[in-house]
């Protein structure tokens, strides 16, 4: 199926009926769209979360009737609601009954209970797709999306689920719309596990991957990835082509549109992403491709609140072998993951994202503290934000890298690094200044472009 289009719909895009209802024209107007995958509808997933930390029954359940009422909300605009009410209502049951356990939750239960949004959309969509006189399938992604047992942010199996979406998936293809959930998936002994937040854009492309897809196709409720947060300034502009390297850099470092993972398999396979609104889908939206045709010195500018910075110091360090293995073995062995490092002769700097944390942060990052204040002296600052500069060339370039010191002169910057990879440049500035940093910077690298 070389021609085979898989085809994701984020949460806004599947939010209501009128919202699942121009998802339906998007798919029905290319027949080469075979699979779907689908977020949960907007906001249940939230619902789901609070669900999951409240012990309280009565206060869980105030969480359930805002998910029954986004899903009823969907159901009762069908033309024959009947046909899909009865897997509805055994999806709600089966929460219930969850709700109603008064034990504090495991993270195999968070798991499980984050799954529900996905199943119920997914269930809803397909109908939607049948009443518009498609063959249209609800398939449970958890059959074939492999991981391995890391609740909260389990690992994909990659062998295990092309294998699994050849014998159980890829048959169903031909002939039918296949209308699966992101998100979720399965370890070995079939719990169901969750591949971390925003991981639907992921799911997409490792079905795109085990199914040898020409193309992944993520729709959403902004019109492809832009030079910057539109938010942030009117001047931001849909980028039309951009390199997978440039587009995982964006990611990484804070762009919204795209999971960070979501590249990975569609790079292995070189397998076309394509970034669009499902709002206004004839309005383009941006291809992101192994090969473009233009790299410019600037493509966009990234930006990632709660940041912390940590700096780590000791005379131990001068000339003395293995004082970094040891730092980094402790931050390894607590599973914390590190951006931007840089070093002198006697400290080392390096940031960590708050957000991209699943627990409390003080609580995940105090332990690996103790250990190494037990040999250096340990400093943390918190409430600044990371600014990467996203071209090409950048570790070489005397004219480009000498614009853009140039603009940063008047930026009070407490760390910057640069050299380590060609597309990026970033540095960290108090949350405060974020938002007009950014703006200013687009204006003088983005507004002669």
């Amino acid at each position: 199926m070389s021609k085979l289009i898989v085809a994701k719909f984020g949460g806004t895009s599947v939010a209501d009926f009128e919202a699942m209802s121009r998802c339906a024209d998007i798919i029905l107007a290319e027949p080469a769209i075979r699979l779907v995958v689908v977020s949960a509808s907007s906001g249940v997933t939230n619902l789901l979360v609070d669900i999951t930390r409240h012990a309280d029954v009565a206060e869980r359940y105030t969480c359930y009737q805002g998910i029954e009422r986004i899903t009823l909300a969907v159901l009762n605009r069908l033309d024959n609601p009947q046909q899909a009410a009865p897997e509805i209502e055994t999806i709600l049951s089966a929460l219930r009954e969850l709700i109603e356990n008064g034990a504090v939750y495991s993270g195999t239960h968070k798991d499980e209970i984050q799954s529900f949004g996905e199943r119920l959309s997914s269930v809803l969509f397909a109908q939607v797709l049948r009443e518009r006189g498609a063959s249209a399938l609800c398939f449970d992604a958890r059959r074939v999306m492999r991981t391995d047992s890391r609740f909260g942010k389990g690992e994909p199996q990659v062998n295990q689920i092309s294998e699994l979406c050849a014998v159980h998936l890829q048959p169903l293809l031909a002939d039918n719309i296949v209308v699966t959930q992101g998100f979720i998936g399965a370890d070995e002994i079939g719990q169901t596990t969750t591949l971390g937040r925003g991981g639907s854009d992921y799911s997409a492309a490792l079905f795109g991957e085990a199914l040898s897809a020409s193309v992944v196709q993520i729709w959403t409720d902004v019109v492809g990835i832009f030079t910057t947060d539109p938010r942030l300034t009117e001047q931001a502009r849909c980028i039309k082509e951009i390199s997978f390297d440039e587009a995982a850099e964006m990611a990484t470092f804070g762009a919204k549109v795209l999971h960070p993972a979501t590249l990975i398999p569609a790079m292995r396979r070189n397998i076309g992403v394509f970034v669009g609104s499902s709002r206004e889908p004839k309005a383009g939206g941006t291809w992101i491709a192994k090969d473009v045709k233009d790299r410019p010195p600037y493509r966009a500018i990234a930006l990632r609140k709660s940041q912390t910075l940590i700096t780590v110091k000791s005379p131990a360090m001068l000339h003395a072998a293995g004082f970094l293995t040891r730092v980094f073995d402790i931050l390894s062995r607590h599973q914390i993951s590190v951006d931007l490092v840089t070093t002198s002769e006697i400290s080392v700097a390096l940031t960590l994202d708050e957000g991209g944390m699943t627990s409390a942060f003080n609580v995940s990052v105090e332990p690996a503290l103790s250990e190494l204040r037990s040999f250096c002296e340990v400093s943390v600052e918190q409430g600044l934000s990371l600014v990467a500069v996203i071209g090409n060339h950048l570790h070489s370039s005397k004219g480009i890298t000498g614009d853009l010191f140039n603009t940063l002169e008047r930026i009070n910057m407490r760390l910057i690094c640069h050299g380590a990879s060609k597309h990026n440049l970033c540095f960290l500035v108090q949350d405060a200044d974020a938002p007009g940093v950014v703006k200013q910077l687009h204006q003088n690298l983005f507004s002669a472009a």
